[in-house]
């Protein structure tokens, strides 16, 4: 089994090069800092493929994913896992660079993961394109409207690539995961309900991919809340949400 990974350096990306290591896969690992990706790659057995590259840089992915397929073939799972958050608001201009950051990778990294794939997958006829979005997609947080546009923007994205690619064989799966304990959730100073460990959510996700489902919500808890934020009427929405906590400003990204 070849799998192709990006955000590998950490967090959830990390787990799940370490749950299909621990399956036999044959791995390329994508990431943005190179001794983070070093590190997990030592740890991980049958010695993986790694690439530097920011997922936002078209050329970048491109040339990973061609050295990919010349070392292992045609991959069989791609996860365009990748992605920032940082807290913003629209008020203060120094947040336009975060607004247009998270654009970038959340969104237009999913794209340049997958582009350079499509093609020898369907011809291949076979193959799973997983995208990992966010419950934080489903509605508008308050003091998050970066992070939640670009994943709404992604689950749209994604539910597009599904139907434009369902003819030929190759599955497009939209993961949106609630809380998961990573570096990126760790400065998040409210209560996360139902947060998982890496470890249990990678384990989660890859029988969703396993499955060839076409979306999926994990955990299972978080589907329920992210179908009632869907159903509240606006007003009662604003109300309840006025007050919840926010991720922190001005986080490196």
């Amino acid at each position: 089994m070849n799998v192709f990974i990006t955000g590998a350096s950490s967090g959830l990306g990390a787990a799940l090069a370490a749950h299909y290591a621990g399956r036999g896969a044959r791995l390329g690992l994508v990431a943005r800092r190179e001794t983070e990706l070093a590190e997990v790659a030592r740890g991980l057995s049958g010695e993986p493929a790694t690439y530097l590259a920011d997922v936002a840089d078209a050329r970048a992915m491109h040339d990973a994913a061609q050295d990919f397929m010349r070392r292992f073939g045609v991959p069989d799972i791609v996860i365009a896992n990748a992605g920032v958050s940082v807290g913003t608001l629209t008020e203060h201009p120094e947040d336009l660079a975060a607004f247009e950051r998270l654009m970038r990778t959340n969104v237009i990294g999913l794209a340049a993961t997958f582009q350079p794939f499509v093609a020898p997958m369907r011809e291949a006829g076979r193959g799973r394109l997983v995208g990992i979005a966010s419950v934080a997609g489903m509605r508008g947080i308050p003091g998050a409207g970066a992070y939640s546009a670009s994943k709404s923007a992604a689950i749209t994205y994604l539910e597009s690539l599904r139907i434009e690619l369902r003819p030929s064989g190759v599955k497009v799966v939209t993961v949106c995961p609630g809380y998961v304990a990573t570096p990126m959730t760790a400065v998040n100073k409210y209560r996360m309900p139902f947060i998982l460990p890496a470890d249990v959510a990678a384990r989660r996700i890859a029988r969703v991919i396993d499955a060839g489902r076409g979306y999926a919500v994990v955990p299972w808890q978080m589907a329920l809340v992210a179908r009632a934020m869907k159903l509240l009427p606006n007003p009662i929405y604003d109300r309840l949400f006025k007050r919840a906590g926010r991720k922190p400003r001005g986080l490196k990204l």
